[in-house]
């Protein structure tokens, strides 16, 4: 990698182009990925993008006055100090509110490397060209604005907004809520019932250990095998899985942990509140993104749990 410092007016201006053309491309690529979703927001990159096409236009008619026809190959992976650009087609399903942040970190950098690229040229026609593109890449957050009044009006912006959030929750929460549940509930009795008829914590914390993992890596692969996401608007399977597989996982570790205290009262005790946390936490996060008012949630969750607490209390015991 090259320092910026090291850079001549040439290679500024070849970099300034792979700039504009990559920023006009991923600004292209948020448009498309959008479309279908949020087509007011789609419009407002297409804009965003034209207007970068420009820019780039406007700096190689200034490197061909300059410096002839060929331009150099020189992109901000070969720069140090340049941030580094996510690549869109990546992403299962751009968050509307990421990618707005996304843009607004894109222009700020880009006003920013103008800013320097200009101070350090001698050359007036290339100064005053940076110069005003800095100046217009400063502008460009307020042209946001009029492109967001344009073709963001106040409902489609709700509508927008309401589209993430139903796809946060497909995507997240839902299966997130799934593994948590299924971790903290089905485990109970496993691991009670081995405290309880070992009366060896350390045992407790094996088959809580090993269940726990066993449910995370089944509901992974349940939750990812379920369906594709390309109808029910799920997301990626792969990303479900994780979710759904992790969550599991520290549901059961939640209340198998406390059982690594060598006194088994007291780790009986401490994981008896740990449920009781996790219950309320399934019940609040069942109140609080599925619409479930608390005492119908609360009544549910607290049922299935002591249920099954008693089912392995009873199994142990006896």
């Amino acid at each position: 990698m090259r320092e910026f410092s090291q850079l001549s007016e040439r290679e500024i201006l070849a970099l300034a182009i792979s700039n504009e053309e990559e920023d006009g491309r991923i600004y292209l690529d948020i448009a498309e990925r959008m479309r279908e979703d949020f087509p007011s927001t789609a419009n407002i990159f297409k804009e965003m993008a034209a207007e970068e096409s420009e820019h780039r236009r406007m700096l190689l008619d200034l490197f061909q006055e300059k410096f002839g026809e060929h331009i150099p190959l020189i992109r901000r992976q070969d720069v140090r100090g340049f941030l580094s650009r996510p690549s869109i087609w990546q992403f299962p399903k751009p968050n509307i509110n990421d990618v707005r942040k996304l843009a607004e970190g894109m222009e700020h950098e880009a006003q920013r490397f103008y800013r320097n690229a200009a101070a350090r040229t001698s050359d007036v026609s290339i100064r005053k060209l940076l110069g005003d593109l800095a100046d217009a890449e400063a502008e460009h957050e307020h042209r946001a604005d009029e492109l967001s009044a344009q073709n963001l009006t106040a409902d489609t912006r709700k509508s927008e907004d309401e589209e993430a959030k139903q796809q946060f929750m497909l995507q997240y929460v839902q299966p997130g809520l799934v593994g948590l549940m299924d971790g903290s509930v089905s485990t109970l009795a496993p691991i009670f019932a081995a405290a309880f008829s070992t009366h060896n914590p350390f045992s407790a914390f094996l088959v809580g250990a090993a269940a726990s993992l066993g449910a995370g890596i089944s509901m992974g692969f349940a939750e990812a095998l379920s369906d594709d996401g390309s109808l029910t608007g799920r997301g990626t399977p792969y990303v479900r899985g994780i979710v759904t597989g992790l969550m599991t996982t520290l549901g059961g570790l939640g209340h198998t942990l406390p059982f690594l205290i060598p006194n088994l009262h007291l780790a009986l005790i401490v994981a008896i509140i740990v449920v009781a946390v996790e219950l309320a936490t399934i019940s609040w996060i069942r109140w609080r993104f599925m619409e479930t008012s608390p005492i119908r949630a609360t009544l549910q969750v607290a049922l299935g749990g002591v249920l099954v607490f008693a089912t392995g209390v009873l199994i142990g015991a006896g």
